[in-house]
C-alpha cells in the first residue's frame, strides 16, 4: 500500500509523457496482443486493453492513479477540464481494515495543459470531513454543487484560481452518511432550473435551515406514503425555491438526465439478483411502483393479480397507477446517465440517452424512438470491459468537443457498501478513431456568440449561455429567434426556453410554438407555458385534438389539480382518444385525473354516451379512483362470460378505491350466480377487510365455496388464517403432509398453530413417526415460534424416537435465533443425549453468530479456530477450480440462503448473474468476509414479540402497521408493529462466518468458479 504522502502529492506534468503511452494505437498490435498476468492486467499502462469499443470508436486513457482514486461521478466544464469527486472514504466504517484519509475526500480538477489528450495537472478544490463519499458534482460558472449524503454544498470560487472560497448549504437531512440510495448528482435544466434526485435511503429533505421542505401543495416531501414513496425525482430553482417533486416510488434512482426539451430519463437499481434494473422516462408527477402505492408494502406481498415475473413484479407493473418502464435490462448497478445531444459520435448515439452501468461492466446508448404516448428502445453497448472485470464505469459526461469521458471506479467489485481497492481510478476518453481532444473557443461579450456558445454539447458550457442570454432579455432577441428558425429541432427548444419566458414576449413565442409541425416543439411549448403559470386551459385547448399522442400526454398532464370549470370536458375528450393498448396514454390520464377523479370521470361517461363496456373504457375503469367506478367494476367481473382468472386486473382495481363504497361492492359480489362462482368468492374474500363484515351464515357460506376452489393452496391457508377459521385444522395438516412446498407449508403451520389445540393435532401426527413426521418436522423449523420449538424440543430430548426424526429435529430445532439460544441452552445444562451431540455440534459450529459458536465450544466438542486453512485473496484469483464440482459445492453451502435460475432458497440476493457483476477478487471476499459488503436491503435485524419470541432476518416488507421479516431459510413472518417490542439492528452479515473455511479451499475454488460462470445471456 502506498503511503498517502506518494499515493496524493501533486502529479508532474511529466505525468503526460506516461498517460500518452496508455491510449490505444495501430502501432502497437503486437504488444497488447501478448498475454497479461493478472497483476500486469490491473496496470494502468494495460487499461486500454481491458476494453472493448464499439466500431468506429476508440478509447484513450485520461488520466490514473495516483493521479486519482474511487471516482464516483464526473463533470466537465466550458474549458475542458474534468472535476471529479473522489470516494477514497466509502465505507471505511464497515471495512475497518482499510485505512481512513483523515483529512476527508476530495473534488479535483484534472486538466491537460499540453493538449496531448491526456491530464497532466491536478487541482485540489476542495478536501475536508464533511466531504464523506461524495456521489455527484455538478459545474455551473464558478459555482460547484457537491452531493454527499446527508448534505448538498455549494461551493463558490471567487477569484478564479480553482479553489474554494465559499461553501454553503443547499439542501440537508436527505438519508444518512455515505449512503449510495441517498442524494445524487444535480443538473442544470434547458429551463433554467436544477435537476436531481435522491434513492430509497434519501427519506426526506431539508433546507439549510434544517426545515423540511414542501412541495407547492404543502406535502411534506418525505417517504411516509403523504403522498410520496421510496426515490424521487425533484426540480427547483438554484436558490432551493419552488422546490417540485416530479416522480416517485423508485428504489435507487441513481442519476436524472434532461434533454433540450425538457423531457427526463433515468435508471433505477433492482433489490440485488432480481434482474429487474429498469431505465424509465420519467413522465411528471408519476408513480413508479417499487413499494405499494397506497401501503407501502413490498414487491414480495402477495396481491391479486401479481405479475408472473419476478422483474416485472419487483415494479408492481400489473396495478393502476404505475407507469410502464422504457427497458428492463437485467441484473446491474446502474450510475451516471447522460443525454448526448452532440455530433462527433456517431449518428447512433446522438440525442440518445448514455448510461453507465457498473455491475456488468458497460457503458450504453438506448435508441429511443416514440410509441404512442410513451417510448420503446434499444440498446447499443459503447464499451465493455471484457477483457477487466474491475471496469466500474460509474459516471459518464459530454465534452465540449463532444467525445465522451467515462469515470471508472475500478475495482473488484460495486456497490453493497463494498470496496476492496483503495488505490486505483481511471478517466477515460471515447471519440471516433483518430479524433483528438480539443475544446472549441468561445466567448459571451455578445448574444449571437452565446447563442453558439447554447449549441455546445456540454452542459457547463450552455449554463453560462443560457445566464447571459437570460440576463440580456430583449436584447438577445434576435440571436435567439435566429437559433429557432433553424432546422435543429433541440437548438430551437433550447432557444424557445430563453424566448417563453422574456417578460411581456414570451407568451407569443409560446403561442406560435403550439402550432409548430415538430411535436416536440409544441410539448416544449406546453412545459414553459405550465412554468410560466400561463392559461393552461386555453393552451390545452388548441392541443385538445393534437394527431401526436406524446403532445396529447403532455396536455393530459398539463390538467392536473387544475381547478378550472372547464378541465373535466376537455380531459374526457382526451380520454375519449385513447385507444386501449397505450399504457403510457392511459397512465397520463391518470396523473391528469388526480383528486378530481370526481368531476373529471363523470365527464367522460357523459362524452361517451355512457357506453363505457368497451376495451378501452374498461381501461379507463381499472385506472380511475372513485367510487363511482365500483358498480362498473362488479359489472365487469360478475360478467358470466369472463372468467374470473382472466379479469383479475379489475379485481385488483378495488383495491384502489377504498373506503365503505368499496365494501358494499365486493359483499354485492358474494351473492352473484357466477358459473364460477366459488372462485370469485376466493378473489374477494382477500379483498374485504375481514374486520368490518358480519359473520352472517351467507357469508359463511362464500368462505366454504371459496375454500373449495382453492384446496391445498397458498389462498387456501390465506383465507383460514384472515377468517381466523378454527375448524380447519385436519385441512391445514394434511397440506403440511402433502406438499412439497416449504413456504405454504410453514405458513399453515404458522396457522395451525394459532388455533387452539393446532400443538396438540401437530404432536399427534408426529406419533407414526415415519416419513410423514420427517416431513413435519423439517416444515416446523421454519416458523420462528415458542410453540413449535417447544414441540421439536420434545423430539429432540425424547430417546423413543428414531435417531433420524430427533437428528431432523434439531437441525429444525437450531433454526433463527431462538433456535441457536435455546439449543445452546440445551448443552449448557447438558440435557442434550449423547447420540444427537453430533448433530448439535454440526449445526452449532455453523451458528449465524460467532458468539454462540463459541460459547457452545465450552460445553460440545467443537473446534473454535479454522477449519481449513486459506490462501489470500491474491493468490486463490490465479487458481483454476472445477465449474462442475463447484455446482455441487453450491448446492450444498449456498442453496440454503441463495438461488440461482429459481433453485435454491430465496433468502440473500440471487446469484443467477452474479459472474456478470463481481469479479473473481469480489467474490472471494464475499464468501471470506460477508461483513465487509451486506447488500442494502438485506441488512439483519434482531425483533424481541410480546410473546417472548426472537426473530433474527431482514426487513421485506413494511406498512403503517406491519413488518415483514424473512428469516434465515426463506421463510417470512408478518408482525403488527404493535406486537413488536424491540427492534435492533444486527451489526454483522447474515451469512454466516466462516463458510469458507468450513467447505476447504479445493471446494472454495470449485465453488467461485462455478460463480463465474452466470453471467447475463445475451
Amino acid at each position: 500500500m502506498k503511503s498517502f504522502i506518494n499515493r496524493f502529492a501533486p502529479i508532474p506534468v511529466v505525468m503526460s509523457v506516461l498517460l500518452g503511452a496508455c491510449t490505444s494505437s495501430s502501432e502497437k498490435k503486437e504488444e497488447t496482443s501478448k498475454p497479461l498476468t493478472e497483476a500486469e492486467r490491473h496496470l494502468p499502462e494495460n487499461a486500454i486493453r481491458g476494453l472493448k469499443v464499439a466500431d468506429g470508436l476508440e478509447a484513450s486513457l485520461f488520466a490514473h492513479e495516483p493521479m486519482l482514486v474511487n471516482p464516483t461521478n464526473i463533470d466537465i466544464d466550458e474549458r475542458g477540464r474534468v472535476w471529479v469527486c473522489e470516494a477514497y472514504n466509502y465505507r471505511n466504517q464497515l471495512n475497518p481494515q482499510n485505512p481512513v484519509k483523515n483529512e476527508g475526500d476530495r473534488i479535483l480538477i484534472l486538466e491537460d495543459t499540453n493538449g496531448d489528450g491526456t491530464a497532466d495537472k491536478q487541482t485540489v478544490f476542495y478536501q475536508g470531513t464533511e466531504i464523506n463519499a461524495p456521489l455527484g458534482i455538478a459545474v455551473l460558472g464558478n459555482k460547484v454543487i457537491v452531493s454527499c449524503s446527508p448534505n448538498v454544498f455549494v461551493f463558490t470560487d471567487e477569484n478564479g484560481d480553482g479553489k474554494a472560497d465559499k461553501k454553503e448549504t443547499l439542501f440537508t437531512g436527505i438519508g444518512g452518511i455515505q449512503h449510495d440510495h441517498a442524494i445524487h448528482a444535480f443538473n442544470f435544466g434547458p429551463d433554467g432550473k436544477l435537476y436531481f434526485n435522491f434513492g430509497n435511503a434519501g427519506d426526506s429533505i431539508e433546507n439549510k435551515e434544517g426545515k423540511v421542505i414542501r412541495d407547492p401543495e404543502d406535502n411534506i416531501v418525505r417517504n411516509d406514503g403523504k403522498p410520496y414513496r421510496q426515490g424521487m425525482v425533484f426540480r427547483c430553482n438554484p436558490d432551493g425555491s419552488e422546490f417540485e417533486v416530479l416522480a416517485n416510488n423508485f428504489r435507487n434512482n441513481y442519476e436524472v438526465a434532461e434533454d433540450s426539451y425538457g423531457t427526463m430519463w433515468q435508471s433505477d437499481n433492482d433489490d440485488d439478483g432480481n434482474r429487474g434494473v429498469r431505465i424509465n422516462y420519467v413522465m411528471p408527477y408519476g408513480n413508479y411502483g417499487y413499494t405499494d402505492e397506497l401501503t407501502g408494502a413490498g414487491w414480495r406481498q402477495r396481491r391479486v393479480n401479481m405479475e408472473d415475473s419476478i422483474p416485472y413484479r419487483h415494479w408492481h407493473l400489473n396495478d393502476p397507477g404505475v407507469v410502464p418502464n422504457l427497458l428492463q435490462t437485467g441484473a446491474g448497478s446502474p450510475t451516471g446517465m447522460v443525454i448526448y445531444e452532440g455530433n462527433l459520435l456517431p449518428e447512433k448515439y446522438r440525442n440518445q440517452m448514455i448510461h453507465a452501468d457498473a455491475g456488468p461492466n458497460v457503458v450504453r446508448s438506448y435508441a429511443v424512438e416514440p410509441d404512442g404516448a410513451g417510448y420503446k428502445a434499444t440498446i447499443n453497448n459503447i464499451v465493455e470491459g471484457t477483457g477487466d472485470n474491475w471496469f466500474r464505469p460509474s459516471d459518464v459526461c459530454i465534452a465540449p468537443d463532444g467525445s465522451l469521458f467515462i469515470a471508472d471506479w475500478y475495482d473488484p467489485g460495486v456497490g453493497g457498501h463494498q470496496v476492496a481497492d483503495l488505490d486505483r481510478g481511471r478517466i477515460f476518453r471515447i471519440a471516433p478513431t483518430g479524433s483528438k481532444y480539443s475544446v472549441p473557443s468561445f466567448n459571451l461579450d455578445n448574444p449571437d456568440n452565446a447563442v453558439k456558445a447554447l449549441q455546445s454539447p456540454n452542459i457547463a458550457t450552455r449554463y453560462l449561455a443560457w445566464q447571459k442570454l437570460h440576463k440580456w432579455d430583449t436584447d438577445a432577441i434576435p440571436a435567439l429567434e435566429k437559433l429557432y428558425r433553424s432546422d435543429n429541432s433541440r437548438f430551437r427548444a433550447r432557444a424557445l426556453w430563453l424566448l417563453g419566458i422574456i417578460p411581456g414576449k414570451g407568451f407569443g413565442y409560446i403561442t406560435d410554438a403550439l402550432k409548430d409541425k415538430d411535436d416536440n416543439i409544441r410539448i416544449t411549448a406546453l412545459r414553459i407555458a405550465l412554468e410560466t403559470k400561463a392559461d393552461t386551459i386555453g393552451i390545452v385547448k388548441q392541443l385538445i385534438n393534437d394527431p401526436s399522442a406524446q403532445v396529447r400526454r403532455e396536455a393530459a398532464i398539463a390538467l392536473r389539480h387544475n381547478k378550472s370549470k372547464e378541465a373535466p370536458e376537455l380531459w374526457a375528450q382526451l380520454a375519449k382518444q385513447y385507444d386501449g393498448k397505450d399504457r403510457w396514454y392511459l397512465e397520463a390520464l391518470g396523473i391528469g385525473a388526480d383528486k378530481q377523479w370526481d368531476t373529471f370521470f363523470p365527464a367522460w361517461l357523459a362524452a361517451v354516451n355512457n357506453n363505457w363496456n368497451t376495451t378501452e373504457g374498461r381501461d379507463i375503469v381499472w385506472r380511475a379512483r372513485t367510487p363511482q367506478t365500483l358498480p362498473l367494476l362488479v359489472q365487469i367481473v360478475s360478467n358470466p362470460e369472463h372468467n374470473p382468472d382472466n379479469y383479475l386486473k379489475f379485481y385488483r382495481a378495488f383495491d384502489f378505491n377504498p373506503g365503505i363504497d368499496k365494501e358494499k361492492a365486493l359483499r354485492s359480489l358474494l351473492e352473484g350466480h357466477h358459473p364460477q362462482q366459488d372462485r370469485i368468492n376466493s378473489i374477494v374474500l382477500m379483498l374485504i377487510d375481514e374486520t368490518k363484515v358480519p359473520m352472517t351464515p351467507s357469508f359463511k357460506n362464500a368462505i366454504a365455496s371459496a375454500l373449495n376452489s382453492v384446496e391445498g393452496t397458498q389462498d387456501y391457508v390465506d383465507l383460514v388464517s384472515r377468517y381466523k377459521l378454527r375448524d380447519k385444522n385436519n385441512e391445514l395438516l394434511q397440506i403440511i403432509e402433502q406438499s412439497n412446498d416449504k413456504g405454504l407449508q410453514t405458513s399453515a403451520i404458522r396457522v395451525l398453530l394459532s388455533t387452539n389445540n393446532g400443538d396438540v393435532l401437530l404432536k399427534k401426527a408426529l406419533e407414526p413417526r415415519d416419513s410423514t413426521s420427517l416431513k413435519i418436522i423439517k416444515a416446523l423449523g421454519g416458523y420462528e415460534d415458542k410453540k413449535s420449538k417447544d414441540i421439536l424440543q420434545a423430539i429432540v430430548l425424547d430417546t423413543k424416537y428414531p435417531a433420524d426424526l430427533r437428528n431432523a429435529a434439531i437441525e429444525s430445532f437450531s433454526h433463527g435465533w431462538s433456535g441457536e439460544d435455546r439449543l445452546l441452552a440445551l448443552a449448557k445444562e447438558n440435557k442434550l443425549p449423547e447420540d444427537v451431540k453430533p448433530v448439535a455440534v454440526k449445526v452449532l459450529s455453523t451458528a449465524y453468530r460467532g458468539e454462540i459458536k463459541k460459547e457452545a465450544a465450552k460445553y460440545l466438542n467443537i473446534s473454535t479456530g479454522p477449519v481449513n486453512k486459506i490462501s489470500p485473496v491474491a493468490q486463490l484469483v490465479t487458481m483454476h477450480g472445477d465449474a462442475t464440482a463447484g455446482a455441487a459445492v453450491f448446492t450444498t453451502y449456498c442453496a440454503t440462503c441463495h438461488q440461482v435460475n429459481n433453485k435454491g432458497t430465496d433468502f440473500g440476493p440471487k446469484l443467477s448473474e452474479i459472474g456478470s457483476k463481481l469479479s473473481k477478487e469480489a467474490i472471494y471476499t464475499s464468501i471470506m468476509e460477508p461483513s465487509a459488503g451486506i447488500s442494502f436491503g438485506f441488512e439483519g435485524y434482531s425483533f424481541k414479540l410480546k410473546n417472548g419470541t426472537q426473530l433474527l432476518g431482514y426487513i421485506s416488507s413494511k406498512t403503517n402497521d406491519e413488518i415483514t421479516i424473512k428469516m434465515i431459510g426463506g421463510t417470512e413472518e408478518k408482525h403488527a408493529k404493535s406486537d413488536i417490542v424491540e427492534q435492533k439492528p444486527y451489526d454483522k452479515s447474515l451469512m454466516p462466518e466462516g463458510l469458507a473455511q468450513g467447505m476447504g479451499e479445493k471446494d472454495l475454488v470449485n465453488l467461485v468458479e462455478y460463480l463465474t460462470t452466470l453471467k447475463k445471456k445475451n
